[in-house]
């Protein structure tokens, strides 16, 4: 989908229609959840701060984000989706992998498919998608994000190693930007750069991702498109209005953050081994600890105990306050917490990184 939330808000309310809007909360601590494609053009993005965004877009609009619309949204594109194939693999909650090499409309060619698919959610739904189709995931991934908006890009098995070759190494899946500051100071830039690394020189630098480089770099990518999948983990985290110091305030934080990861856990159904505590600071380093237990941790009673262990490892104070707290618990066991035919909800409450 394209700007998703934005689109959803700008279609429920025409007044908003055409102009450079965020969704996210409006406070000194806020963070752009959505940017309308007017907002882009000022460079106004997804995890920004709304200050910043502010400061790029005096005319921007800040819109609350309703997550329940959104996923009621998300549920009727699926609900397209869902006429054509069963092989959907979610990968967000606007997102999402479909095989329709055996579709249900015995349609031939999956480029039909998918001008179909967006023909539909553009007339039921009023909200534009983009699409790719490939032979693979990795390149189906890129190509959705190659014409957007309400755009459609085909990558065909002729043309995919020259397509890779002139891709930046930004665009690549699973390359980020700590990820591509690396590649850069190796003279890696782009796909034709990657495809010279030896597998062992990639392997030896990025680990078991060094084979997945090397193979996104020739077009390779045999993962299928998986219906069911193991949630790994479940968590959240709250970036406070103020900075954080005292004990008592630390303390009462943890509390709340806890009552919301067991809120969550309940609703997910999850529960897991591992619980980690995040804690960013003021000058935005952040730290991570964690703990395994051998119970399952699901409730408040659980899960405290473990938190405020883990917070004893943590430093803070008035030279080191305390900006945001996260809580997530992971290590599930396999069978409790598969789901079919579910998402990752990616509709951003708190502050993202």
């Amino acid at each position: 989908m394209d700007a998703f939330f934005a689109a959803v808000e700008q279609r429920d309310n025409p007044s908003l229609r055409g102009l450079p809007i965020a969704v996210g909360h409006d406070g000194p601590r806020g963070v752009v959840s959505t940017s309308s494609y007017e907002a882009r053009r000022f460079g106004v993005r997804s995890a920004m701060s709304i200050v910043k965004a502010k400061q790029l877009c005096p005319e921007l609009i800040i819109v609350p984000g309703s997550h329940e619309k959104y996923k009621s949204v998300s549920e009727q594109v699926h609900s397209i989706f869902s006429d054509y194939t069963d092989v959907i693999e979610p990968l967000s909650i606007d997102e999402a992998f479909l095989d329709v090499t055996n579709n249900k409309k015995g349609m031939p060619l999956a480029t039909d498919v998918a001008q179909e698919i967006r023909r539909r959610i553009r007339e039921e739904l009023q909200l534009t998608a983009s699409a790719g189709v490939s032979y693979n995931k990795f390149l189906a991934k890129i190509a959705s994000d190659y014409r957007k908006p309400d755009g459609m890009t085909v990558i065909h098995p002729d043309r995919a190693l020259d397509f890779i070759a002139n891709l930046s190494i930004e665009q690549f899946w699973g390359v980020g930007p700590r990820t591509a500051e690396r590649m850069h100071y190796m003279g890696i830039f782009t796909g034709r750069d990657l495809r010279k690394c030896s597998l062992a020189h990639l392997q030896e630098t990025f680990g078991k991702m060094g084979q997945v480089y090397y193979d996104f770099a020739r077009g390779i990518d045999l993962r299928p498109v998986e219906v069911d999948y193991v949630r790994k983990s479940v968590g959240c985290e709250q970036t406070f209005e103020t900075d954080i110091v005292s004990n008592s305030a630390v303390l009462i934080e943890l509390y709340h953050t806890v009552l919301e990861l067991e809120r969550r856990l309940k609703k997910q159904d999850f529960d897991g081994r591992t619980l980690t505590l995040k804690v960013k600071y003021a000058d935005f380093t952040q730290i991570t600890r964690s703990m395994t237990q051998h119970k399952m941790l699901h409730t408040k009673d659980d899960i405290l105990p473990v938190a405020k262990r883990l917070l004893k490892d943590v430093e803070y104070s008035t030279l080191k306050p305390i900006r945001l707290i996260g809580l997530s618990v992971s290590n599930p066991s396999s069978e409790a917490n598969m789901h079919r035919e579910e998402w990752v909800e990616g509709y951003l409450e708190f502050e993202e990184e």
